[in-house]
């Protein structure tokens, strides 16, 4: 874990031996610069070429040094590329692969620099919570332009190295390697070359040496901050990378670095960044399994059959096609068939419309894509994923046919959100062939992937599918045999808090701004249009019957008997074309909402408390206490013309007084009785 020192004639060659990525770990960093002084006192040495070994460059900084004292200790990477800057030979950097964060950082800290074709290229520490924090900020704009460098540090999306060397006028790479295979003999030739050049003791070019400037100046800078704060939300990294290349145009290079590092330090210990960090850690970890090495054998999958054509089987199909597997669908009924290719297509022309896929693309994959109406004619697929509706009776009629028709050694998966994946994998002979696999909707854009493993589940399949989920680019997480899983279990008791609050007084609206400014992506009944309320409802009716004595609020279940299904029909919000959810008619506010309250201050605290109250149930499972005030009395009196008239729920009295042990908060005389088995005075 640091780095080897070989000599090749009269070429040094430093390779970065960290893997996976060649963390810049403390190690790795003192390998490098031991290996740049060995090099420098060498007189046989005329040149140094830093390399990675493996897979990558190097892929930046290790994570796991992020707040420890090795993430400062020297050398640290300000420290490694100084030393490069300062060598009295010549430093070429060879550029493989992946070159991200302190990885492209140090290549940018070499005197020249070539790259093999096809290398990812990126300054990702936003996605962190953090800013590029060892001179990317100021040097990368004088390489590849102002507005280039800000699109790549703002993004932390990657760009390949080809496309890169296309940029008019870049400096970041001073040749192009012909191959990967072929980027150590050309780098050491290239080595050689400006070696030769520079023997009469001329200065080597330094990055920050270039110029930095933008025409627009001040007004650019001030242009992209109003579009980047549309997008940041709560994120304060994005804007303060913003800050930190309009210093790379307006200070001097010293200057500019300074107040990077004096960010990037500021940005580290901001809950945000810590949340984000741990959230890296644990995308990792969830792909490890203890019980089942990374040798174990997987099964090919070459195709996959998918039964239902509904919202969930056409947006399973769509995550097989883009990754170039044939999918065959089936259903019962033409009509259905029809209905989801349909739906199908929309979704790829709506792609191809908004220029984010080629029409050769669109026409590649339906192509991959089939039909039938026939079990028989799935039989040879690899895995077969239904998708039918979320009911143990339903399913047992699709496995048991599934059981009579797939091949040995198929894999037989179940879509379901819920229901016990034992029980559905004993309606076969061959349980240790049946594995849960819970897209969540719209499954063709959600990345979350939850592998159900049964008690009976192979470790061959379940790697399979792990491996599976990487493909289709699916966060994949294992998960026991359990009443919702991971996520629903989260979700029902934080769906279950909103219901609460609906009924003691706000509007679907409210509660999803209050959540959604607290940096949720969206607010919970936004997400209940999305994925379906009457899939919700479905799961309702079954806890009614399992568990009796857990109460639910009774809006979303009237809202559902009135057709309301989201955005199949219509739901909590309406949802108009290339717009955002709006309030539907029915719902409580308008003249009301315009009118209070005005004062900021209050605005906010009555935020805050609607986030509270969504939020508590997410992280503890259990109820909250609701915040009786001054927001009570008006927000009830305006449910008389709105939603909660309409649904005929219970209203709040101007004081609650009432304190239900059952319903576990605060609750009006009123709503008591219409919604706790007990009388107020015996509760």
């Amino acid at each position: 874990m640091t780095a080897e020192y070989k000599v090749h004639g009269d070429v040094a060659v430093i390779t970065l031996v960290n893997p996976p990525v060649n963390g810049l770990g403390l190690a790795t960093r003192i390998g490098i610069t031991n290996g740049l002084e060995q090099a420098n006192n060498d007189a046989a040495v005329k040149a140094i070429v830093i390399t990675g070994a493996g897979k990558a460059f190097s892929g930046g900084a290790d994570i796991k040094e992020f707040g420890s004292p090795k993430a400062i200790q020297e050398p640290n990477l300000l420290s490694v590329i100084r030393a490069c800057e300062n060598s009295l030979k010549p430093v070429v950097g060879a550029v493989h692969s992946v070159a991200m964060g302190g990885g492209l950082e140090l290549a940018l800290g070499c005197h020249y620099r070539m790259a093999a074709p096809g290398a990812s290229i990126a300054l990702p520490e936003v996605k962190l919570g953090l800013i590029p924090g060892a001179g990317g900020t100021q040097r990368l704009p004088r390489v590849i332009g102002v507005e280039a460098a800000l699109n790549m540090i703002v993004s932390g999306e990657p760009v390949k190295s080809e496309m890169l060397a296309m940029l008019p006028g870049q400096k970041l790479w001073d040749a192009m390697a012909q191959s990967p295979e072929s980027l150590m003999d050309e780098a050491m030739a290239l080595a050689r070359k400006v070696a030769a050049a520079h023997a009469d003791g001329s200065p080597l070019p330094l990055v920050r040496n270039l110029p930095c400037k933008h025409p627009q100046g001040a007004a650019y800078f001030q242009f992209t901050r109003n579009m980047v704060k549309g997008m940041a939300k709560n994120l304060p990294a994005p804007l303060k990378c913003v800050d930190a290349v309009e210093f790379a145009t307006t200070k001097k290079f010293e200057d500019g670095l300074s107040a990077e590092r004096e960010i990037f330090i500021n940005l580290m210990w901001t809950p945000e960044c810590r949340s984000l960090r741990h959230i890296f850690v644990a995308d990792r970890a969830a792909s490890k399994i203890p019980d089942v090495p990374e040798d174990t054998p997987k099964r090919e999958i070459k195709n996959v059959a998918v039964i239902g054509a509904g919202t969930m089987g056409g947006g399973i199909s769509m995550n097989f096609l883009n990754a170039g597997i044939p999918v065959k669908i089936l259903e019962m009924k033409q009509e259905a068939l029809d209905r989801g290719i349909a739906t199908i297509r929309k979704n790829y022309e709506a792609q191809v419309k908004k220029g984010k896929l080629k029409q050769d693309k669109y026409e590649q994959r339906m192509a991959l894509l089939s039909t039938t109406l026939s079990y028989d004619e799935i039989g040879q697929a690899d895995l077969v994923i239904e998708a039918v509706f979320e009911d143990m009776g339903v399913k047992e009629t699709v496995f048991k046919q599934l059981d009579k028709v797939m091949k040995p050694g198929a894999i037989l998966a179940s879509n379901t959100s819920t229901l016990d994946v034992n029980q559905i994998a004993s309606f076969t002979a061959r349980p240790q062939d049946v594995v849960g696999m819970h897209f969540f909707s719209p499954a063709n854009v959600m990345k979350l992937l939850e592998v159900v493993r049964g008690a009976k589940t192979g470790k061959d399949v379940l790697a399979t599918v792990m491996a599976l989920g990487k493909k289709i680019k699916k966060t994949a997480v294992v998960s026991g045999v359990c009443d919702g899983f991971i996520g629903n279990r989260m979700i029902e008791q934080y769906s279950r808090q909103a219901g609460f609050l609906i009924e003691e007084g706000c509007t679907p609206a409210q509660v999803d701004k209050a959540v959604e400014k607290f940096g949720f992506a969206m607010g919970p009944f936004r997400m209940g249009d999305l994925a379906g309320n009457d899939i919700g409802w479905a799961i309702r009716k079954r806890r009614y019957q399992e568990k009796p004595n857990m109460k639910y609020s009774k809006t979303a279940d009237l809202l559902c008997e009135l057709g309301r299904f989201g955005q199949k029909n219509r739901g909590w919000l309406v949802r108009l074309p290339g717009r955002q959810a709006r309030r539907h008619p029915q719902q409580a506010g308008g003249r009301h909402d315009r009118q209070a309250p005005h004062r900021s201050g209050h605005r906010a605290a009555q935020d805050f408390r609607r986030r509270d109250r969504a939020t508590s149930g997410l992280f503890t499972g259990q109820r909250g206490v609701p915040h009786p005030g001054r927001g009570h009395r008006q927000q009830g009196q305006r449910h008389r013309h709105g939603l909660h008239h309409r649904l005929r729920l219970p209203v709040l009295a101007r004081r609650p007084h009432a304190v239900c042990r059952h319903r576990g908060s605060v609750q009006c005389g009123r709503s008591h009785e219409a919604l706790c088995p007990q009388p107020a005075r015996r509760c």
